[in-house]
């Protein structure tokens, strides 16, 4: 009895420890790193990191249970499909983040930055949100336009205090990752334990470790975005940059394996193997 109680225990020790690890997956950190990438406080980076664990999470319990409980299959093709939107998800993330960016890299380049000391007046790129651009300043006090015109800006100073509208976005993210790993969860789950309670106890423990692990990156992942808002503006707009076009390059790069190479999702004979 006693071993077998010590077996459970390091069962769902390992559940734990392997959600924690599960934070740490490519396509995971990529997508984090998007949304976290206008942050500018390690709290809301955490509580970012915690809605994209809770979104996993539920989705893991969902599909996991009902593998699990309810003995359902998923066809190779709808388990392809959930890989898919995936890569769909972050090219959006990387679009969503490149838009209104064309500026940075000019600025970067050198080109977006200018003066004309005769009439004190200069170019300057700046961030609205996650809108961002450059325009003429002619002396100190002259802005070019109201901060709050912009799009973004307006769903902001609307929604901006509505801790659901922060969390939105993660939670979803999350909640789409979930999809893609589930089965493999559930599969690794089903193949060594039996009971169906000890089988949905680790499956939340997997989940927790998971949101766990994903405020511990989102916190990590924020710091050089906090610290260069404020004091490096041109390097934290290429920082932002630079996790747009890694998140849009990555969702290319996965729709291309699980649509027409590993997976060969709209093939006629698609092969699916839970990871």
């Amino acid at each position: 009895m006693l071993d077998a109680l010590n077996n459970v225990a390091a069962l769902l020790a390992l559940g734990l420890f392997l959600g924690i690890r599960h934070a740490t997956d490519a396509d995971h950190v990529i997508a984090i790193a998007t949304i976290v990438s206008r942050q500018r406080s390690l709290r809301g980076s955490a509580m970012i990191g915690m809605a994209w664990g809770v979104g996993h999470t539920l989705t893991i319990l969902g599909v996991g249970s009902a593998m699990i409980l309810l003995g359902v299959t998923i066809p190779s093709r709808l388990g392809l499909a959930m890989e898919f939107a995936v890569g769909v998800m972050l090219i959006i993330l990387g679009v969503l983040t490149l838009t209104g960016m064309g500026n940075v890299l000019r600025t970067a380049a050198g080109y977006g930055h200018g003066h004309d000391h005769g009439d004190q007046s200069h170019r300057h790129a700046h961030a609205h949100g996650d809108y961002v651009h450059s325009h003429a300043h002619r002396g100190e006090a002259a802005h070019g336009h109201r901060e709050d015109t912009t799009p973004l800006a307006r769903l902001d100073v609307r929604f901006g205090g509505v801790w659901l509208y922060q969390l939105v976005r993660p939670l979803v993210v999350g909640v789409v990752h979930g999809l893609a790993g589930s089965a493999a969860v559930a599969l690794l789950v089903l193949t060594t334990v039996r009971d169906p309670g000890w089988a949905m106890a680790y499956l939340l423990l997997f989940g927790v470790g998971t949101i766990a692990g994903m405020m511990l990156i989102t916190v990590a992942l924020s710091v050089p975005f906090a610290l260069t808002s404020g004091r490096l503006p041109r390097f934290n707009f290429q920082l932002r940059t630079v996790s747009g076009l890694v998140s849009f390059a990555f969702g290319l790069f996965l729709i291309y394996q699980i649509g027409f190479v590993d997976g060969g999702l709209f093939s006629d004979n698609p092969v699916w193997e839970p990871r």
